[in-house]
């Protein structure tokens, strides 16, 4: 009996087994209210647990209300904000897919427009739509850019707010019942926003060299791996270059995963850029189909880390051969999903691994088996 393609062998990280590798990566909805998630996230999420993902992520979850990238982004910092998450986690695992939850600060991002308002800093139409503004906070007192607001340098005091506030939100995701947690550390956001010598410049014990600008990153991570349980996984998510020689670099993010993975981090979730402007603006290489694949391959071969693959990740055929190829050991879908939702289930088709229908939901698959059998033009 041939082995089943790579993509849907299951994937089994410390007490977890999802069913494929097959990841539905992050996406910003901008349509919470006050931090809290409504039926248009369960419905959101939960067609994508349907389709046959074996790992479902909720988009950046905030840990502080400030930490939102716009007022239309969730939070874990208040308790009345778990039931709608424990819906989702829920739904999630009794339809077969692993729950998982991305937590994050968008320093000095934090508090912009929503993307159809013009993803830019928030202009006096927002203001006028009630969407007010806050100060953001970074390392220091560099902004995003031009006309962006300036940011407040977190004192050590802040800091150790902060990591508190990630420990609490990462408490109430485990009451939610999610199962994987991860911690944002890219896209210019918070983290990022440290680990980058283009806007860390500071000269205390989180600046300075390496070791200074990762410690916030180190110190965060520890402190959620010390209240996430041992048999739970939890990822980070970093992006693995600037894209200009004086900022952040594959090398540093090799050197970053090592020390992650010394205290409990069991993958690297490995996007790129957005130091500067919109979360994946000046990517260094030109946008096309898998042009951050290298990045999680440099990481799993270096450090003997689990990877997450994500990027113009789009037909299976690809994805099969960035797992065949040994390059990462998960793959991330985003916008892809979005165009199809039941992208694992029409891969799994595609690849030969389900020509029965078998992984489908049991209210539509019997359906599609019956249909595959009325004419040949049903077939996969």
């Amino acid at each position: 009996m041939a082995a089943a393609p790579h993509l849907f062998q299951p994937f089994e990280l410390r007490g977890l087994r999802a069913r494929n590798r097959v990841v539905i990566s992050p996406m910003c909805q901008y349509s919470a209210h006050e931090g809290h998630m409504d039926d248009w996230h369960v419905v959101h999420l939960g067609r994508f647990a349907i389709g046959g993902a074996g790992i479902v992520f909720t988009e950046a979850t905030a840990v502080q209300k400030s930490g939102r990238i716009t007022h239309g982004c969730p939070g874990l910092w208040a308790d009345s904000q778990i039931p709608v998450h424990a819906r989702i986690a829920e739904f999630s695992l009794r339809n077969g897919a692993i729950p998982a939850i991305q937590l994050s600060h968008a320093g000095r991002k934090s508090g912009m427009q929503r993307p159809w308002f013009g993803n830019g800093p928030l202009s006096e139409a927002d203001f006028a739509r009630g969407d007010m503004p806050w100060t953001p906070v970074g390392p220091s007192e560099i902004p995003v850019a031009e006309g962006w607001p300036m940011p407040h340098a977190l004192s050590e005091q802040d800091i150790d707010d902060l990591i508190a506030d990630f420990v609490s939100a990462t408490k109430r995701a485990l009451v939610a019942g999610y199962k994987i947690a991860e911690v944002h550390g890219a896209h210019g956001y918070l983290i990022h926003s440290f680990l980058s010598p283009l806007s860390n410049k500071r000269t205390d014990k989180y600046g300075g060299d390496l070791l200074g600008r990762m410690r916030l990153a180190l110190e965060v991570t520890e402190a959620v791996r010390a209240v996430w349980p041992s048999d739970l996984p939890l990822f980070f998510r970093t992006s693995a270059v600037d894209g200009t020689l004086e900022g952040w670099s594959l090398d540093d993010t090799v050197v970053l995963s090592a020390e992650l993975k010394r205290i409990g981090v069991d993958v690297m979730d490995c996007s790129s850029s957005g130091i500067a402007g919109s979360a994946t603006a000046s990517v260094p290489n030109k946008r096309q189909p898998g042009f951050q694949v290298s990045y999680a391959e440099r990481v799993r071969k270096d450090v003997d880390m689990a990877t997450m693959a994500v990027g113009l990740i789009t037909h299976p055929q690809q994805a099969e051969a960035i797992l065949a190829q040994g390059q990462a050991d998960l793959i991330a879908i985003g916008r892809e999903a979005l165009v199809d939702p039941m992208w694992a289930l029409h891969a799994a088709q595609t690849l030969g691994a389900d020509p029965s229908f078998v992984s489908w939901p049991e209210q539509s698959g019997w359906w599609l088996a019956a249909r595959a059998k009325t004419s040949d033009f049903y077939k996969p």
